[in-house]
């Protein structure tokens, strides 16, 4: 047993130098410091995906017997396609002993659940969701990561990126709140309306209008008063006039 465990530790050391010379597009991984049978890994969604952007945190457990059985494989993070913290049944997993490859690698494994990831077909250990709710999952990744303690302590770099992300989001955010009361303000603006230092509200461009209005008022009433006044007194002369 201690010698299957010295033949596993021996591997997993060269496949985990391996990796940091000859990365893996999209993928990182990192074994436990005080477990190296425990591996974690993270995946970036490809950019022609619907998991862009988002950051998708697993587990990979071997066994001493490594690498000739092959590990148990686990997705952490909601993603859409493959249910959290479930066993998966894949070829290069320990649910099909019979099909693996003691030739394969930890970057072999990963490789490999990327690509079964970007398909669809159904398995133990998957779901099935909409593109929209995969996009959605992917956006929720940022944050639920950085929940999660192994995963800053394993992935600093990583959670630099997820940070960056983050702050540039939140600042969309305030700018498109900027800009929606911008442009509230602008229409009332475009009405005229300020606000005095007392509170009250002042319209501009209205003062001059409505005493304008007022005073034609005044002059039609004074006209209309005045014609009123002279038909008065030359229907009284009529009268008069007939009387005489």
């Amino acid at each position: 047993m201690t010698n299957q465990k010295q033949t596993a530790t021996c591997r997993l050391k060269q496949d985990y130098m391996r990796l940091k010379r000859d990365p893996v597009p999209y993928i990182t991984a990192e074994p436990l410091p005080s477990n190296i049978l425990e591996w974690h890994y993270v995946i970036k969604g490809p950019e022609d995906s619907l998991y862009y952007g988002g950051y998708y945190h697993g587990t990979l457990l071997f066994t001493k017997e490594f690498p000739f059985k092959p590990p148990s494989i686990y997705m952490i993070t909601p993603n859409g396609r493959f249910k959290t913290n479930k066993r998966l049944c894949l070829s290069i997993s320990d649910f099909h002993p019979d099909t693996w490859n003691p030739a394969w690698s930890v970057a072999t494994i990963l490789t490999g659940l990327l690509s079964f990831m970007l398909e669809t077909t159904p398995t133990m250990g998957s779901c099935e969701t909409t593109p929209y709710e995969k996009r959605r999952y992917a956006q929720q990744s940022l944050e639920f990561n950085m929940k999660n303690e192994v995963f800053q302590e394993l992935f600093p770099e990583i959670c630099e990126e997820i940070n960056e992300r983050l702050q540039k989001i939140e600042e969309q955010r305030k700018q498109a709140a900027a800009t929606a009361e911008e442009g509230s303000n602008g229409k009332e603006a475009a009405a005229g309306e300020t606000e005095t230092a007392d509170g009250s509200v002042f319209v501009a461009g209205r003062s001059g209008a409505d005493d304008s209005n007022i005073w034609h008022s005044l002059y039609t009433n004074l006209i209309v008063l005045v014609g009123f006044v002279v038909f008065a007194l030359i229907v009284h002369y009529v009268i008069k006039s007939m009387n005489i």
